[in-house]
């Protein structure tokens, strides 16, 4: 009877053992079930610009509102001052797969799709409502789809406007024979060299990070930037005058790898570009509005602000930077496109 009892104890025992392991194997498999669900794409978005930044801020609110949106199975990791490196390389490893998105224009992206450059060129656009316009147009459809098929490089989203570029300079700039002579620093691409060719003044290709020093040191007699670049790096501590010459509607575009978007689901493909889009906007409105402030900071630094600019006689001759490049046909059937006059 005992050795019964003691065979039927190791018998419960065992039967013990085998439903814990049992069930421990079934909550492993519901935890790996739910890990699956929930896997994660990290996508490392870089800029060159300072985390005091408004755009940081939007690129911080893009990725939260992703994340969000899509559980935490989408993360975008901000990285502001060029952390990641150079745009131009970035732009390289994005076209080679890599999980990285980059902040550019429409110069660079020229680079890759000539006609799309157009976009960056002298007096091309006056408002953030036509630059939303732009992407219902069949010209500019055909241009991205171009950029994907061709090169890998996927437009999420051009909805984000910094502001009219205008020229910080040493001296007053109010026609284009006050840039005659003044070494002006704007980035390397051909649309960016050719406009302020073709406003009077000598392009000097420098990095973004460098015009500090370059004025500083007078290897540039000045650059052209939107107000909330001239804060955001203390340039006002180099230069006095900034003079309105609206000369370029900057438009930027987040790009990423299209083999690497390609991997998401459709559904957050589609959160992606709508929070992309919406966070552009936003921060887009919210740059526009502070202009005001930012004149005014910049005034109490000792910067003098020339309102009082012959914008009729630059754009006359920015339409050189069109002819040179061969863009005035491909602006001329945006503008055809949009109902705008030219």
């Amino acid at each position: 009877m005992k050795k019964i009892r003691v065979i039927s104890l190791i018998t419960a025992i065992l039967f013990a053992i085998a439903i814990s392991v049992s069930w421990i194997g079934f909550e492993n498999s519901k935890a790996q079930s739910k890990a699956q669900s929930k896997a994660k794409y990290v996508i490392k978005l870089n800029h060159v610009l300072a985390p005091t930044e408004p755009y940081h801020q939007g690129f911080l609110k893009w990725a939260a509102n992703v994340k969000k949106r899509t559980n935490g199975a989408v993360e975008i990791q901000v990285f502001p001052s060029a952390q990641l490196g150079v745009e131009e390389d970035i732009i390289e490893q994005i076209r080679q797969g890599a999980n990285i998105a980059q902040n550019t224009d429409a110069a660079r992206l020229g680079m890759y799709v000539p006609q799309i450059a157009v976009m960056n060129a002298p007096y091309f656009l006056d408002s953030i409502e036509e630059v939303q316009k732009l992407k219902n147009l069949s010209l500019v459809k055909k241009w991205l789809k171009e950029l994907e098929d061709k090169f890998g490089i996927k437009v999420i989203s051009f909805s984000w406007v910094q502001g009219f570029r205008h020229m910080l300079t040493n001296k007053p700039i109010r026609t284009p024979k006050d840039l005659k002579g003044l070494r002006i620093r704007t980035p390397g691409a051909p649309i960016w060299q050719e406009s302020i060719r073709a406003l009077g003044a000598t392009p000097v290709a420098m990095n973004f990070g460098d015009v500090y020093m370059g004025i500083q040191q007078k290897a540039i007699d000045g650059a052209e930037l939107v107000y909330r670049n001239i804060t955001g790096n203390k340039l006002y501590e180099v230069a006095k005058y900034v003079s309105e010459t609206k000369h370029i509607l900057l438009i930027n575009f987040i790009i990423m790898s299209k083999k690497y978007f390609d991997k998401l689901p459709p559904a957050y493909q589609k959160i992606l570009i709508e929070e992309c889009d919406k966070a552009g906007i936003e921060t887009s409105k919210l740059m526009e509005q502070e202009i005001a402030k930012i004149k005014q900071e910049l005034k109490a630094k000792g910067v003098t602000i020339v309102e009082n600019v012959n914008i009729s006689e630059f754009k006359k001759l920015g339409e050189n930077a069109y002819r040179k490049l061969n863009l005035l046909t491909v602006r001329n059937q945006i503008y055809r496109e949009l109902g705008k006059k030219y």
